[in-house]
């Protein structure tokens, strides 16, 4: 089935770019499958024909790039956070189908799964790119990504944050009941990008993904009545019990630091939909693909949240040194002098999780780290342009926060030019030569 917007088609395509790169050599689950994750980090697409023990094959970085991230939504630069706002605001839902995309061997089980162990402070195997899809009496879903941390070949603890799925848990503790969910794993980057968005309450994102590529996705009904994607390489069927907890972590996180252990539920895994063919997806943590699909989709929030502001805003970045999750820095132009530090303010409120915000002019190219420090270096006033927030909630995920509580302190820095001052005491000089003259006069130095 050529035509359907799964991972295998996906990666195919991407190869056929010089996208892909495979890895022939048998390798281990355990820290050679991060090696080589790690080794290609906002590179290639890298599948893994050989995992020691295992059948099925492994695929990992396969949203490490954020212009490929773009291409894959057919998106770009200029108009990623409009298509992603309107698939939020505008979900669609999907056509109902049989069953999964492939012939499910029932044979294969969880022990079958080359679940990695990424790092060596890691407690167990974690799955990290399960989409955690949960299905509510009032007949509503919900899809978030989850780090799932294997205890047995039926059951796996898995790290729910005071979010959309924390809140349909304790809904289905009030009532006494289990929580139905499918984990997915193995699909399309539209997918696992609109999984890790924050849309409305009670919207699927499943949904969001459809609209986002224009009613592409199938959904299928599993036997404890959640809804799956029909395009997922590898589907768990099972539950989460809200009166049962383990100590779950430490894991090696976002930030590149071993999250703290907290007592979590548990997941128990009923029925596995998978074939020989399957492919199992990995996300390596607190590494590019980590980092681009946690962030973008708070990019666009927060460039929402800013053009109530200013309507020019020239670019939002998660930066890559913030784990793409804790430093923000917005390029745009301010209207009224007092405008930065309202846009600092606006960017805490569209992430609530953000621990610093950095506001610079529309002439500095925010994909640069140089030019934001020259920002900083000849536009910043620390006594008039800098603000910190006491005992505010922050990510769980900060080692320098009370991770138990959420709570530590934010920094927001205003380091645009003051409009008190002409432009031109703020802008950088020019040498007047053109970039032909330049090559015209050097050609003949490397002859």
């Amino acid at each position: 089935m050529p035509d359907l917007l799964t991972l295998k088609n996906y990666i195919i395509n991407e190869e056929k770019k010089g996208n892909l790169i495979r890895i022939k050599k048998e390798v281990k689950r355990e820290f050679e499958i991060a090696a080589i994750l790690d080794k290609f980090d906002d590179g290639p697409i890298v599948l893994f024909e050989k995992v020691k023990d295992f059948e099925i094959q492994v695929v990992g970085n396969v949203c490490s790039n954020r212009k490929r991230l773009y291409e894959a939504i057919n998106a770009t630069e200029e108009n990623y956070h409009e298509k992603i706002y309107f698939a939020m605001e505008n979900p669609l839902p999907c056509e109902i189908v049989q069953s999964p995309y492939f012939k499910v061997d029932p044979q294969i089980k969880i022990k079958d799964l080359p679940i990695p162990k990424h790092y060596e402070s890691d407690a167990s195997y974690y799955i990290t790119s399960g989409i955690v899809i949960a299905r509510d009496d009032e007949k509503f879903q919900n899809a978030s990504v989850h780090r799932l941390m294997y205890i047995d070949d039926e059951t796996f603890g898995i790290r729910i944050v005071p979010r959309h799925l924390f809140a349909m848990l304790q809904e289905a503790k009030k009532k006494g009941k289990v929580l139905n969910i499918a984990v997915c794993i193995g699909v399309h980057p539209a997918v696992l990008l609109s999984a890790a968005l924050s849309p409305k309450y009670k919207i699927d994102h499943i949904h969001v993904a459809n609209r986002l590529m224009n009613n592409s996705f199938h959904q299928f009904k599993c036997n404890n009545n959640v809804y799956a994607l029909a395009e997922s390489e590898i589907i768990l069927e099972g539950y989460i019990d809200p009166f049962e907890e383990i100590n779950e972590g430490p894991f090696t996180d976002l930030t590149g630091t071993a999250d703290i252990v907290r007592k979590q539920p548990v997941v128990h895994i009923k029925k596995v939909y998978a074939s020989k063919e399957s492919l199992y997806q990995d996300i390596l943590p607190a590494r590019n693909e980590h980092f681009l699909l946690m962030g973008l989709g708070r990019e666009v929030l927060i460039r929402k949240y800013v053009e109530r502001i200013t309507p020019f805003v020239n670019k939002v970045r998660l930066i890559k040194g913030g784990c793409g999750w804790l430093i923000a820095v917005v390029s745009a132009k301010k209207i009224r002098e007092g405008d930065g530090k309202n846009i600092i303010t606006a960017c805490f409120a569209a992430h609530p999780s953000l621990k610093i915000a950095i506001v610079v002019d529309e002439d500095i190219d925010i994909d640069n780290i140089d030019e934001i420090f020259w920002a900083l270096a000849t536009r910043l006033n620390p006594a008039k342009g800098v603000m910190i927030i006491e005992d505010a909630t922050i990510s769980s995920l900060d080692p320098s926060s009370n991770q138990e509580l959420s709570l530590g302190s934010k920094l927001g820095i205003d380091a645009t030019r003051s409009l008190l001052k002409p432009y031109e005491k703020y802008k950088r000089s020019n040498i007047p030569i053109s970039k032909e003259k330049i090559e015209e006069l050097i050609k003949d130095v490397f002859k």
